[in-house]
């Protein structure tokens, strides 16, 4: 199956592919286009408008501050994989961008691709929930940042308006060694996770985040297991206790495969962070 008819734009600089994506009518923005075009061949999407955003070199900013790194929107999982982007988190965004797919879709496809996207079960969302990254945006009338928290709003759904773009994400760092678990199920090599849960102890007796993907309508930060561990709580069933608060809250409709699955997933994260 074929893609419907859409016309296309190559924007030569932001403001014109904000420009274009706010034009009447249903648009879409594409990059390694490693989503997007699957969805165009199945018409699940139907864009009347394509605007290409590849070649803007301000989409590919990345350098490391000493207090933040700055991700450009249109880098690369490959990228991560090689160690072209700095990683000031002892390997965490290598790790989850090795995991994801096969090495021909991370050739092409963009953190800033798999963030606007918004599916539920990427790994990018998760990674940088529990890393607490900004996500800078740019408009017509300005730029703006926030949280990923809170631009991830549903499946599929984000705050991003018709005519916005993400320019990249800003996410803080400190001197001090970060230790880190990720784990991750998944019915077969290269498929989405079923359930993916990264714990983050930024420094030595830090605070602890924990993020958990492939569970609903969107990721979610745990933060009574989070705290748990802060403490150094080592009891498998008081931590098993609040993994199930957390899961109650979050996503209610949980079966009981579900909580034991998801419950697995966090506990072998918490074990690799801790042994490292």
């Amino acid at each position: 199956m074929k893609s419907a008819a859409f016309d296309y734009v190559a924007a030569k600089s932001v403001a014109e592919a904000s420009a274009a994506l706010a034009r009447e009518g249903n648009s879409a923005a594409i990059a390694g286009g490693q989503s997007l075009v699957p969805m165009l061949n199945l018409r699940v999407a139907l864009p009347d408008l394509l605007v290409d955003i590849t070649r803007l070199e301000e989409l590919k900013e990345t350098y490391l501050t000493p207090s933040h790194l700055r991700v450009g929107a249109l880098t690369t999982h490959a990228d991560f994989e090689d160690g072209i982007v700095p990683d000031p988190f002892s390997g965490l965004m290598r790790k989850v961008a090795s995991g994801i797919s096969y090495r021909a879709v991370r050739n092409y496809g963009t953190i800033g691709g798999s963030v606007a996207l918004a599916d539920p079960a990427a790994d990018w969302p998760v990674c940088l929930m529990a890393l607490a990254a900004d996500v800078r945006i740019t408009a017509r009338n300005g730029v703006r940042s926030q949280a990923i928290n809170d631009f991830i709003k549903g499946q599929y759904a984000t705050s991003l308006a018709k005519d916005e773009i993400i320019l990249g994400f800003d996410i803080q760092h400190s001197n001090a060694r970060m230790r880190w678990g990720a784990f991750k199920v998944v019915r077969k090599s290269g498929a989405f996770a079923i359930s993916i849960a990264i714990v983050v102890e930024h420094g030595a007796g830090g605070p602890v985040s924990v993020a958990l993907g492939a569970t609903g309508p969107r990721p979610h930060l745990l933060p009574r297991i989070a705290k748990h561990i802060s403490a150094g709580e080592t009891s498998e069933d008081r931590l098993r206790s609040a993994i199930e608060k957390d899961l109650t809250i979050c996503m209610p409709d949980n079966d009981s495969y579900q909580t034991r699955l998801h419950t697995s997933t966090i506990l072998r994260a918490v074990r690799e962070m801790r042994s490292r």
